[in-house]
């Protein structure tokens, strides 16, 4: 089995040394990555960007998707940690439809355009693996929880199953930031692309 495909269990590192020497192969991976892609973007790349040798990569990764499944999982816990936040709010505070969606789709546009290359690599270039999928899945999960947890709370909100309503709101928001931030045509503008998804999910959620 070649190293760079093996199964993606991965040695969880102990000692505060070995947690920075995983930390800097992982950030190094993001700069590969985001620099050369997935394919390009080899374990050798990666340990002479780290400035650790290739038998210490394989020592904490058995494969290049181990790191890079440890680099989605942090990637999805900074974003996470930048939505909570605001989906509590939403919940707690039940602003109006009007201006809790723009604010939602604002959040995802400076979210994707934080590192837009990266963010490429990371959901269109690389393949997912099975750890992946179920970490992906979870994340969306719960932020279709809490986009429902705040729909129910709204009463100019239509659409009687609030958790389908949710589902399409967080599908259409993430899919229009991420084609639009991340691949923008050319003289498009993705502020003009949000502003319509806002009245489009704006309707769809108040007929409004």
């Amino acid at each position: 089995m070649s190293p760079e495909r093996g199964a993606n269990t991965r040695r969880t590192p102990v000692q505060e040394r070995s947690v920075a020497t995983v930390d800097a192969i992982v950030e190094a991976a993001a700069q590969v990555f985001a620099r050369h892609g997935y394919e390009a973007g080899t374990t050798n790349r990666i340990a002479e960007r780290a400035g650790v040798s290739i038998g210490t990569v394989y020592q904490y990764f058995p494969d290049k998707d181990a790191i890079l499944v440890a680099l989605v999982e942090e990637h999805l816990d900074g974003a996470l940690a930048a939505l909570t936040p605001l989906l509590t709010d939403l919940v707690v505070r039940s602003p109006p439809v009007e201006e809790g969606i723009p604010r939602m789709l604002q959040a995802l546009v400076e979210l994707h355009r934080r590192h837009p290359a990266l963010h490429r690599v990371l959901f269109e270039e690389a393949p997912r693996p099975e750890a992946l999928r179920h970490r992906l899945d979870r994340t969306v999960g719960a932020a279709v929880d809490a986009v429902t947890g705040y729909l129910e709370s709204r009463p100019e909100v239509l659409p009687p199953d609030r958790r389908l309503a949710a589902q399409l709101v967080v599908q259409i928001g993430e899919t229009v930031t991420h084609n639009l931030v991340i691949n923008p045509r050319d003289g498009a503008d993705p502020e003009s692309y949000v502003r319509e998804t806002e009245v489009l999910l704006v309707r769809y959620l108040t007929g409004r």
